[in-house]
């Protein structure tokens, strides 16, 4: 049995990876993390691991890296779509996975870390990435604005009512729009709409773009207020 410790600040992001996990019977996620502080405990408890954790929470690499020797765990880099694989692995760390993985390479990547080999991110064929481009922005451009608001609270981890007080309306026309985004994009709940928006890379960054816009509305609000 093969121990996981799982560390992304992305709620659901980090629901749908432990989700993958679990579909193999020689893994086991003994811990998830959802900041730093927790995640360099849980390095110190349990020794031996697999440490699946997000470029995101900014640690010390030099300084995690050597916990991980100390304690005979390997690491394995979650990175954001957009940044390269080549640093973390020069870096000393053991495998990088994208934010879009398959869940399929996602555990081929833990197996081949755990036997000791280092996981590259294999290169998709051009066609591959044409498709998903498509994919990604036949979506998008189905979205309505206010919809594509609630997409990027969504892919933020945010629950409806959160949801509905940030965009100044009520949770029942928020699950009504869901009903409507759901059926845009084939999914059945909000875990595979986040999930299906990560995948997706032009989604994704309409997404975060929006998300942003949203943050800095919010922030220059207050700023008045």
């Amino acid at each position: 049995m093969k121990k996981i410790i799982l560390a992304d600040c992305q709620a659901i992001f980090r629901a749908g990876t432990a989700k993958v996990l679990a579909t193999d019977d020689d893994l086991r996620i003994i811990a998830q993390c959802a900041d730093l502080d927790r995640l360099l405990h849980a390095v110190t408890t349990f020794p031996g691991s697999i440490v699946l954790f997000a470029a995101s929470l900014r640690p010390d690499m030099v300084q995690l890296r050597r916990m991980l020797e100390a304690g005979g765990s390997k690491g394995i880099v979650i990175a954001e779509n957009s940044e390269g694989a080549q640093v973390y692995l020069q870096q000393g760390f053991r495998g990088v996975v994208f934010r879009n993985v398959t869940g399929q390479s996602l555990i081929e990547c833990v197996r081949r870390v755990s036997n000791g080999d280092t996981w590259i991110p294999p290169q998709l064929v051009v066609a591959e990435n044409i498709e998903e481009d498509v994919v990604g922005t036949r979506v998008r451009d189905r979205l309505t604005p206010k919809e594509m608001r609630i997409v990027a609270l969504i892919v933020q981890g945010c629950k409806n009512r959160e949801i509905a007080i940030r965009l100044k309306t009520t949770e029942q026309v928020i699950k009504n729009y869901l009903r409507s985004i759901y059926d845009k994009t084939g999914v059945s709940d909000r875990l595979e709409l986040a999930l299906f928006t990560i995948h997706h890379r032009t989604l994704a960054a309409a997404a975060a773009e929006v998300g942003s816009k949203l943050e800095a509305e919010e922030q220059a609000a207050g700023a008045v207020a």
